[in-house]
Order: structure tokens, then sequence, then C-alpha cells
């Protein structure tokens, strides 16, 4: 029987030996060689990092710069819109002002037709109202009514050919709409013209004879 040799049982072979002739100093210079390479490409990975950095800074700097420039312009365009807007609201000021004072002078404003009427309404045939001396009272307010509110305050002077019931007269004039109060004053028989008598009546009418055309909120 013949008997196997190592490599044919599977022995493992050695392998050929090697051997590096190279010097000390060159290789020592190749690995310097290959380290300077890394850093190189390091410091040249860095610059490029970098340099993308600060692109990107400058890019978001530019953006933000558009956007504020963008938001300037508007703020100065609301600052336009708003100087325009207060000569418009001093405008309304102005209106406003000039309608209170318009309420406030002219509120008590009536026709003097209207309360000839009333008293004539009043007056038996053959008296006649030849005079008066009434002034106006206050401006109209929400907080008092009008019916009960003092308009029109003063003396009215009637006359007649003849003597007549002054107190049937002030009985009627206190039951006309828009009168407060009426009661006789005086009584006197002309000497310019015999036979002609003169009376004078107190005469107070409330608010209601006002017109209301110049009221807030009438126009």
């Amino acid at each position: 029987m013949a008997r196997k040799t190592p490599a044919a049982a599977g022995m493992p072979v050695a392998a050929v030996p090697r051997v590096n002739l190279l010097p000390r100093p060159e290789i020592e210079r190749r690995e310097r060689e290959a380290l300077t390479g890394k850093w190189i490409w390091g410091v040249f990975a860095a610059v490029i990092a970098a340099a993308v950095l600060i692109a990107g800074a400058f890019a978001v700097n530019w953006l933000a710069m558009q956007r504020l420039a963008a938001e300037q312009s508007n703020t100065n365009m609301l600052l336009v819109q708003i100087a325009n807007l207060s000569e418009v609201s001093q405008t309304m000021a102005s209106q406003k002002e000039l309608q209170n004072f318009e309420a406030d002078a002219m509120g008590s404003d009536f026709a003097w037709a209207p309360v000839f009427a009333k008293i004539d309404s009043a007056l038996p045939s053959g008296v006649t109202t030849t005079g008066f001396d009434v002034t106006s009272g206050a401006v109209p307010s929400p907080q008092t009514k009008p019916e009960v509110a003092v308009g029109l305050t003063g003396t009215v002077t009637l006359s007649s050919r003849n003597a007549v019931d002054m107190a049937a007269i002030v009985r009627k004039l206190r039951t006309v709409p828009g009168v407060i109060s009426a009661d006789p004053q005086s009584l006197t028989d002309s000497t310019a013209t015999p036979g002609e008598y003169t009376y004078l009546l107190n005469v107070t009418f409330n608010q209601t004879i006002y017109s209301g055309d110049y009221t807030q909120g009438a126009k």
C-alpha cells in the first residue's frame, strides 16, 4: 500500500516568503507622502465645506435682505396710506366738530308761524296778537322729554277793541298742544286809541315747537 505525502493528505503548503528590500528611509518617505496627501485632501475638503457654508450664508443673507427690502417697501406704502387717512380723519373730525357746533347753536330752532298759530287758535274773535318778547330755551337733551322741557318763554301782547274775558282765554290757551303754562300779567286801556285794550300774557311753550332740523342725526 502506497504512503501518502503531506501534500496529498491536505496538509497546508507554506506561502512563499517575501522580503521587503526597500531601505527604511524610502519606506518612511512613502509613508510621509501618503500622510501628506491625506492632509491635503482633508484641507481641500475643509476649504470646500467652508466655501459651501459661506455661500449658503451669503444666500440666506441675500434672501433676508430681499425680504427686508420688501417689508420696508410695504411699510413705506402703509405709512403713506396712513398719512392720507390722517387727512381724511382730520376732515371728518372737523366736519363732526362743525356738526356739533351747528347742533348747539341751532338746536332750539323753531318756526314762528306755527307758534303764533297756536296762540291765535285760543283767541276769540276781535283779539289779535300785536307783540311778543320771548326767548328760546335750552338745546334738546336726550335726558329730558320735549313735552316737559322749556322751549320758549316770555310775554305775548294781545289787543282788542272791547274788553274780553282774559281768564277764559288763558284757560283755553293752556289746553293748546305745546303750551306748558299761560298766565295773565296785566291789562291796560290805550290812551292813544280810546276803546282799545292791551293784554300782556306770560306764556311758556315746551320743546315740541322746535323744528329738530339741526339736532344730531337729523340730516
